[in-house]
Formats: structure tokens, sequence, C-alpha cells
């Protein structure tokens, strides 16, 4: 039956593919570089696996899925993503995900679920090895690309620029730092470093008798140990350490090894981590201190102190502003916070899945608009649990932990039953043997990382791959998927004796081969528009509007249907349009401006509740009010409208009061404007421009249209405001100190 057993080579080297690729590809072209392209190719490699699979069960005539212990909770959680993405904030985003990743959408979570049934029923034990030691290989591959991007020379630059250091980086990224090697972000690196180290050391005992297989599986370990301390990732960080404990003790409880041999190789092992730890510091700026980095830092002599001049702030320092950095767990907490805020007004099915991006607007802290990253766009909880509470409510959580907790209390009943010689008949040989016990006893440690590591962050790609993926292989390896527990339609049919195939399932594989190749297609369709969207998002950021829009045209053209490509380009039709305005070219700046306003309004009438597009309205009007004298106070209260709806959605914001403030002053509604502008204020104290305006907008209020003060009351608030700035927020200020100087000689 060579047929069915091409199908099952498809499934299963495309799985080999999925593992090894996702951790490595990325690229340069794509606007999201890391993980859009993961995503993509998990798509891509899902279709292929479905297809393949479809077609096995046409060619043997009948459907066969292989029943699991977590069924139940697994599809519930998946019924649990359809009914939130139903009745999501935008539901465009709850399909797809996040513009910016996708991982996390309903799509995503389909493919994992697919993925999972695939797995379980088409592939054995042997498999579950050879993807674990795939895994190991990508690991390898990341840990070697990402090695010398420590010293400062990044593959990546390289790759992109000719140049092997670090420069292809903003300050925004800084790998000799911060390692993220091909994942995309530290955190990420660190979780997936996490999960891989007690792979790669159950790979070490179980090669006990093969001395050279062993040492080079433990230098592996310690190469991606040492990619978990360049990343400086505490929460990676801690959940090795955890999953390290576990892993241990778990083998000590089993009695795998005689003690000796045990004990030598435990040692081994942590001392090398130990080494590694000191020789190049720890997450962990409490054991930071006792690192071989700190002690000599600590031991140099001191220097003596040049007068003149004023050395420069040492290379990757941002000078005086990294004093004012929040520290990332307070402003963690503060996301949180709005987390659950969004849940307790959204209980049951949340506000939709991957709609935090805007749904946390409405829920933010005043708090947070105290902090360094105030004006940040915090599209995830950055905690997977909250994550999910917020945006799938209480059934998406619970179905969510309800099948991960199903998961381990499975596995440690086999772990108790196993070491209990009156039970073990219940399980099978394979589930006993040494080497078995080792991987399950690698991954299982592996997954507490990833759990661990999720309480501070989020999933990415692979570590959701591993999280649907994981109790597959488990499963697999302890016996608990039987082949009498598979689900078979028509019920009780036998699978087909011969590779012969007859015209109707010809028309069958050929429809799904058809659909599995026009979704790929699609897909790569997908991808050449974000490749467009991406150099005319660049080019618009410089301010090369004319060339950007060809770019953002072609997007569009492409993907008609996607609100991020169509709300680009109409900021770049308003920014085309005032340019026109300016060469005295109005009829083609009408239409441009009409165009703009004409995609706006489809971008907010299909998804109204996204505060970002608001945002972006307000300034397509603004840029417009600014450039078509005729209709510069229609535009202008158009911008108003716009402002206020973002204000409802964002009702904490500070920069959005700031601006709804400054729109009001600019349309003629002082005495509006300086309310908002003074409660902006209070929501910021520390808003030096929010300050800035509120005094201007005190002195029109003071002065008539001859300039002459008929408020004085209105004036000493504008002068107070001004003394304030200069006083709290800028001493150095000189428009502030030039304006005081005018208003106090009555100029």
């Amino acid at each position: 039956m060579k047929f069915i057993s091409y199908c099952t080579k498809t499934i299963e080297y495309s799985f080999y593919a999925l593992f090894f690729l996702v951790p490595l590809v990325f690229s340069g072209d794509t606007s999201e570089l890391f993980e859009l392209n993961k995503m993509w190719l998990t798509f891509g490699l899902t279709t292929v696996i479905g297809a393949a699979w479809a077609t096995k069960m046409i060619v043997q005539k009948r459907v066969v899925i292989q029943r699991t212990p977590i069924d139940i909770l697994l599809l519930l959680f998946l019924v649990s993503q359809i009914i939130s993405s139903i009745f999501s904030l935008d539901q465009q985003v709850s399909w797809w995900g996040y513009y910016s990743r996708f991982n996390g959408g309903l799509l995503s979570t389909i493919c994992y679920i697919i993925l999972y049934y695939t797995y379980v029923s088409n592939l054995q034990i042997k498999h579950v090895w050879r993807t674990m030691l795939i895994s190991l290989f990508s690991g390898l591959a990341v840990s070697i690309w990402g090695l010398p991007s420590h010293f400062g020379a990044d593959p990546t630059c390289l790759m992109f620029r000719g140049t092997f250091d670090t420069s292809c980086w903003t300050d925004a990224f800084k790998p000799t730092i911060r390692a993220f090697s091909t994942l995309g972000q530290p955190a990420w690196l660190a979780a997936y470093m996490a999960f891989l180290i007690p792979v790669s050391m159950a790979y070490v005992l179980k090669n006990k008798t093969k001395k050279a297989t062993s040492i080079s599986f433990l230098l592996l370990s310690v190469l991606l140990y040492l990619l978990l301390i360049f990343s400086d990732t505490r929460a990676g960080f801690i959940a090795f350490w955890i999953a390290n404990v576990i892993f241990w003790t778990a083998i000590y409880l089993k009695k795998l090894y005689p003690p000796q041999y045990f004990f030598r190789i435990l040692i081994i092992v942590n001392i090398l981590f130990a080494l590694c730890s000191f020789v190049f510091g720890s997450p962990l700026g409490s054991l930071n201190r006792f690192t071989l980095p700190q002690l000599s830092q600590a031991s140099a002599p001191a220097q003596a102190k040049p007068s003149t001049p004023t050395p420069a702030a040492p290379a990757g320092s941002t000078g005086i502003d990294d004093i004012n950095i929040t520290d990332s767990g307070n402003i963690r907490l503060l996301v949180w916070n709005g987390a659950v805020k969004a849940w307790e007004n959204n209980p049951i099915f949340g506000t939709g899945v991957e709609s935090f991006a805007f749904a946390y607007y409405k829920y933010k802290s005043p708090a947070h608009n105290l902090t360094s990253e105030w004006d940040y766009l915090y599209n995830k909880a950055h905690n997977e649990y909250l994550n999910y509470l917020a945006t799938t409510g209480i059934f998406g959580l619970g179905t969510y932990l309800g099948f991960i907790a199903l998961f381990f209390f499975l596995t440690g009943k086999w772990f108790i039953a196993t070491s209990m010689k009156k039970h073990q008949e219940a399980y099978a040989e394979a589930a006993r043997s040494t080497p078995t016990t080792l991987l399950v006893i690698g991954i299982m440690a592996g997954y507490v990382s990833i759990l661990i590591s999720n309480f501070f962050g989020f999933s990415v790609v692979i570590i959701n791959l591993y999280i649907f993926l994981a109790p597959a292989f488990v499963l697999i390896l302890l016996g608990l998927i039987h082949e009498d527990r598979r689900l078979i339609f028509p019920s009780g049919a036998a699978a087909a004796s011969t590779d012969a195939i007859g015209p109707y399932q010809w028309t069958f594989i050929l429809i799904f081969i058809g659909a599995a190749l026009w979704m790929i297609v699609s897909l790569i369709w997908y991808r050449q528009a974000d490749i467009a969207y991406a150099l005319g998002n660049n080019l618009d950021k410089v301010g090369q509007y004319q060339q950007a829009y060809p770019q953002l045209v072609q997007a569009v053209q492409m993907e008609p249907n996607e609100p991020v490509y169509q709300d680009e380009l109409s900021i770049n039709l308003a920014a085309l349009a005032a340019g026109l305005y300016s060469q005295k070219d109005t009829a083609h700046g009408a239409q441009a401006a009409k165009n703009a306003i004409a995609l706006s309004n489809d971008v907010i009438t299909h998804h109204p509740n996204n505060v970002v597009y608001w945002k972006d309205r307000v300034r397509l009007f603004y840029t417009l009010s600014a450039s078509d004298q005729a209709d510069e106070a229609m535009l202008l209260q158009n911008a108003v409208q716009a402002i206020n709806t973002a204000k409802t959605l964002a009702p904490t914001d500070a920069k959005i009061a700031y601006n709804q403030g400054v729109l009001y002053g600019q349309a003629g509604g002082l005495q509006q404007a300086i309310q908002i502008l003074s409660d902006t204020t209070k929501l910021k104290p520390d808003y030096l421009d929010a300050y800035f305006a509120l005094g201007l907008f005190y002195h029109q209020a003071a002065i008539d249209q001859k300039g002459k003060i008929i408020k004085p009351d209105m004036q000493q608030k504008a002068i107070d405001t001004y003394e304030y700035i200069l006083a709290h927020l800028d001493p150095a200020n000189a428009q502030a100190k030039k304006s005081l100087e005018d208003w106090r000689t009555g100029q």
C-alpha cells in the first residue's frame, strides 16, 4: 500500500520540518521579522499535513481519528475560542490573530489542534523520538546563530547588511546585552531554551553506554544554557531551574540508575551550569553579585576622576533617561490589573480572542501613565493565563487549564503507578523502559518551564506547538493511545487492502489537494501583500509618501479586506493630499483627500472598537485640516469627533486626552480644551506637552483679538503653569522662558 505509505511519510517529514524550521525561519522583508513568518510557515505545513491525512483516509475508504484521554477538555477549549471569536470586539482580529504575529488567533488554535490529532492518529513512539531529536538539532542551530551576537558579531546583520556586527539593530534590540537569536525576543528565546535543556539532558542519560554521544548531548545542554543566560530573562531562568529540580528529582524517585552514577552525572551537569553562570553572569540580580563579571568590577582599582570634560555615558546607556525607566515588574502588575478589569466586565467569554490590544485601553489604570511605557501599545497581557481570562473569559481559561491539568494528572498517575510493581501491568512495556521514562520526564520538566515562563509572558509559535503537541508526545510514549479507541466512520469499516483507487476517491483526493494548494497560494499571496505593506509603511515613517503610495496600493489590491493595509494607505493619501494642496494642485489634492476619508470610513465601519484606527483617523483629519483652508473647520470637527470616540474607547489614555484638548482648542472650544487638558495633567502629572498646551490656552483665553489682557485670572494661570514647567518638569525649557518673559512684559 505505497500510496498510504507516501501519505504517512508526508505527514511524518512535515512534522519534522515544522519543529526544525519554525524556530529558525525569519525574514527582513516582512512587516514583522520573526513571528509572522513562523506562523505563516505553520499555516502552510499544517495545510500539507491535513491534506496528506485527508488523502490517506480517502484511500483507506474510512475516516479515522484517534481518541485520547484529553479530548473533551481540548475540544471544549476550541469551542470556547469559537464562541469568544463570535462575540469578539473585532472578529477579524479574533480569526487571524493580532496582525504583527497571528499566533493566538482562532485560526492558529485550529491548526494546533489539527496537528495534535494528526500526530496521535498517524505517528508512533519512534516518531516522537525523532521529533524531539530534530527539535534539539533546531535548538543547536538557534544557539549557534545567536551565540556570536552576544560578543558583537550577529549573523543576522551579516545576512541583512553584509556587516558581521550588531549595527543592523536599533537601541530597542541589543543582542550584546540580551540575545534573541532567531526567536525575535529574549524572553521567547529563554522559554525555548528552558524547554529544550531538560530534553537534552534526557538524551545525555539515555546514551549512558555511548560516551561520545552522551558527551555531545552534554555539550549541547551547556550551549543551550549559555543562550539562556545571554537572553538575560529572569522568568526563563527561574523556569529552567525549577524544571531542572523536577527533572533530577523525578529520575531519583524512579531509581533509573545506581546512586553512584546518578549523583556523579547530576553533579557534573549542574556544576557545568553553575560555572557558566559564574563566568558569564546571571539574569537574577541577587545571584549576579557573586558572578565573575560583578566580582571583577567590584575588585577593579578606582580610577582617578578627570576634571574636564565629563566622560560620556557608557555604550548601551541612554544617559539620564535610564534613571526614569520603570521596573518591568511594576508595569506588568498594572497590565495584569487591566486584564482582570477587562475580564470582570466580560466574565464568561471575554472581549474576544486576541483582542487585548484594544480591550486593555478601556480598562487601563491611570497609574500606567506614570510609567516609562505610558504610551506603549500592549497587545498581550504579558501573562498567558490572564490574557486568556481577559480575551476568552472563564470558559476559555478554564478549559485551557483543564486540558493541561488532565495531562499532568495522567502523567502523574503513570509516574506513581509505574513506581509500584503491582500496577505495572496496566501500562505498555515501552512506558516502563528507562529511555522512554527519561524522555517523558525531560518533556514534562520542559513543559513545566513553559507554564512558568508563560506566567510572566506569553506563548509564541514554537512554544504553542509544544503546549499542544507535547501532550501527544507523552501520551504516545506512555502507551495511552489505544487503537481500539479510534473514532471510525463508517463505524467498523476496515481499511482498504489495496492501493486501487476508484474515480470517486480520485475526485475527493483532487479536491483536497486543490484546496490545499489554493490555501498555500493564498498564504504566499498574503505574505507578498505584507512585503509591499512593510516597504510602504517604512517609507511613510521617513516621509517618503510618494514612494510609499504604490507599495501600499499594491498591498490593498492584493488583500482588500486587511484593515491594517487600508488604514496605512489612508494616512499616506492624507499626507499626499497635504502635499498637493501646498503645491496649489487643488483638484488632485481633493481627490486624494476623498480617497483617504473613504478608506478610513470603511476601516472604522468594520472595526469600530479598534482604538488604533480611531487615533489614525484623528491624524488623517488633522493633516487634511492643516492644508485645506476651505474645509478646515469641517475637517477639524471630524477630527474632534474621532478623538471623542477614541477617548470613549480609551478613557484613561493620557496621549488621547492631550490630543483631544489640543483639537478642541484649535477648533475654537477654549474652555473645553482647558478643562480637558487640566484633567490630562491629573492623569499624567509629569506630562510636559499637556502643561505647555494648557498654559497656551490659558493665555489665549485671557486676551482679546488685539492681544489685550481682558481676563487677568486666566493670564495668571498661564504664568503659573509655565512656572510649574520650569520648576518641576523642564528647567531649561527655552520656549516656556520666552513666553513668560513676553507675558510679564505685556507683549
